[in-house]
């Protein structure tokens, strides 16, 4: 009855359609600042917790391929160490070098991903059977240098290394594998939801931007028809101030729009990519310094280099003694032709 009552006489109407008003501008600000707040959120968690997480696991992988590597590089490169004969002083000693930075990683890695795991217990599970599975393969690689500095004790070094890797292979790197796909699969998750919130609210911002401006060209044209008078000075600013700032949020919620793609897509995924290549070349170097260290295994490690090539850079039908041939074709038409 109330509402009747205002629309039933002028002043009424008039308050009515001030009202709206002051709603649908009241609405815009507000709106801006909750956008603003989840998107600042979004970001604080990004690149404190999302992002870090991710790119920790991703070092740790890289790493621990690392490590293997030069574990091998150490003993091939060793010679008779109790001997005193053979060694390769500059590849011995940049070997070690090499190691112990892969080794330093690992635990910075570590201590970062058990921090940033907390309250995930699926993850601080990974972290700790990593930490466990790495203290257990540091010991391996340490009996093996350890059996490699006393004479004539290589085949047994070669045997304690040999363990080493298997445990690499088998639990080491898909624990961290694994740990790289939940910490992007999270970051993933904030993503989407992220983006869809600020989708949300960009179209809530066009309908309320919409519906201010229409209600103002509206109440114009009545106080125009109702009092005799083309313009209002008033509505008119308030009308082009409603447009402007219609305009200015649609393109602040585009530029965060555009920016969250960037640093996800654009940016972090390549990220990514390129970490996982990077730990697939490291770990086919390490076949190549294992074929030489471990005759037993060459077969093995033939087909296992082959593999990783193949995830680096596929080719059909190529093999072993095929494979640098057709690579250089293949790279050689791509050159002519990028879009081959």
């Amino acid at each position: 009855m109330v509402a009747d009552r205002y629309r039933g006489t002028l002043p009424g109407r008039l308050r009515l359609a001030r009202l709206a008003c002051v709603l649908l501008t009241a609405g815009l600000p507000v709106l801006l600042v909750v956008a603003a707040a989840g998107a600042s959120t979004t970001w604080d968690e990004t690149a404190g917790r999302d992002a870090p997480r991710t790119i920790s696991a991703t070092r740790l992988n890289l790493a621990l391929n690392d490590m293997d590597a030069q574990s091998a590089n150490i003993l091939l490169s060793s010679g008779d160490s109790g001997m005193g004969k053979g060694r390769l002083e500059e590849s011995y000693a940049k070997a070690n070098g090499f190691y112990r930075d892969a080794q330093e990683t690992i635990s910075r890695s570590l201590r970062a991903l058990a921090a940033a795991s907390e309250g995930d217990p699926a993850t601080e599970a990974t972290v700790v059977g990593l930490t466990d599975d790495f203290a257990h393969y540091q010991e391996l690689v340490g009996r093996a240098l350890e059996n490699d500095s006393r004479p004539a004790s290589k085949d047994a070094a070669r045997e304690d290394y040999r363990s080493a890797t298997d445990l690499l292979s088998d639990r080491l790197l898909p624990e961290a594998r694994r740990l790289v796909d939940a910490n992007n699969a999270v970051y993933e998750r904030q993503y989407a939801a992220a983006r869809g919130d600020l989708d949300l609210q960009r179209t809530t911002e066009a309908v309320l931007g919409v519906l201010l401006v229409a209600a103002l060209v509206l109440l114009q044209i009545y106080l125009a028809r109702r009092f005799h008078r083309v313009f209002n000075p008033g509505l008119i600013a308030a009308t082009l101030c409603a447009v402007v700032a219609v305009v200015c949020s649609a393109q602040l919620f585009t530029v965060t729009h555009d920016r969250m793609k960037v640093a996800r897509r654009d940016s972090f995924d390549s990220v990514i990519a390129l970490s996982r290549s990077k730990a697939i070349g490291y770990d086919a170097n390490a076949d190549e310094s294992r074929y030489l260290l471990d005759p037993d295994r060459r077969t093995t490690y033939e087909r296992s280099f082959l593999d990783k090539s193949h995830q680096l850079y596929g080719i059909v039908g190529a093999r072993l003694d095929t494979y640098d041939a057709k690579l250089g074709e293949s790279w050689s038409a791509y050159r002519r032709d990028h879009n081959d």
